[in-house]
């Protein structure tokens, strides 16, 4: 029987439309990115039944210019494991007409793990200064960004890097921020709140929304993506 081949996928997707990027089950109306990802790799007739993990969670209305995953595919007798770009291209065949698509593909190692691997996660948060309502916001940016401010229209954008991330955490530092900004709290409030460590202290309703938020970014030792040449063949 030949052997499974475990692979390292970097997509991305716009999580309007999507519970958040993980599995949910069938009887839940609002699918996960991950229903949809691994509908098309089922697609692709593996013999073995395939389960996407992935890397960085995201929740709902949050989006990824590239999240990460590592997937093993094990194909019929006398069939060479898939090619990066073939899987990459047929992938995105099947995930069609989602806004969800596949960048690229690794072979990677058997022991690869894509979360616990994973070196850094940077997220970036889009704020659009000049308006208050996602309505007064160009139709295609009204979902991508959080009105916070009248005035003339620009984006800003807030960067994000470290090697986790609490639950909600950007969100959090972002909606803290432009809390002191607008006068809601002070810096004095932000030191307190870090000096209690307790999230539940944290005022809900300052929260970023999550339209604003992307995951940009995935790193990885270069290393684990080198695979030997006996492997591939």
């Amino acid at each position: 029987m030949a052997e499974a081949a475990r692979y390292l996928l970097y997509f991305q997707y716009c999580g309007t439309k999507y519970s958040g990027v993980m599995k949910t089950p069938s009887h839940q109306p609002i699918p996960g990115v991950q229903n949809y990802l691994e509908g098309a790799v089922q697609k692709l007739r593996p013999i073995n039944e395939v389960n996407i993990s992935i890397s960085s969670r995201t929740d709902s209305g949050v989006h990824a210019l590239c999240n990460s995953a590592h997937l093993d595919i094990q194909r019929k007798e006398g069939k060479p494991p898939f090619s990066e770009q073939l899987l990459v291209d047929a992938l995105n065949f099947h995930l069609k007409p989602e806004p969800i698509s596949v960048l690229k593909a690794f072979r990677v190692a058997d022991n690869f793990h894509a979360r616990f691997r994973a070196l850094s996660r940077t997220y970036v948060y889009r704020l659009a200064i000049g308006c208050f309502h996602r309505s007064q916001l160009p139709v295609f940016e009204r979902n991508l960004c959080w009105p916070v401010s009248n005035g003339h229209l620009e984006f800003w954008e807030l960067t994000f890097r470290s090697r986790s991330f609490l639950y909600k955490q950007v969100r959090r530092m972002t909606g803290a921020l432009v809390a002191v900004g607008q006068g809601k709290l002070t810096p004095r409030h932000i030191a307190d709140l870090l000096e209690m460590r307790d999230s539940r202290a944290y005022p809900q309703n300052i929260i970023a929304p999550p339209g604003g938020l992307f995951l940009k970014n995935v790193e990885y030792d270069e290393k684990d993506l080198e695979v030997e040449e006996s492997k591939i063949q």
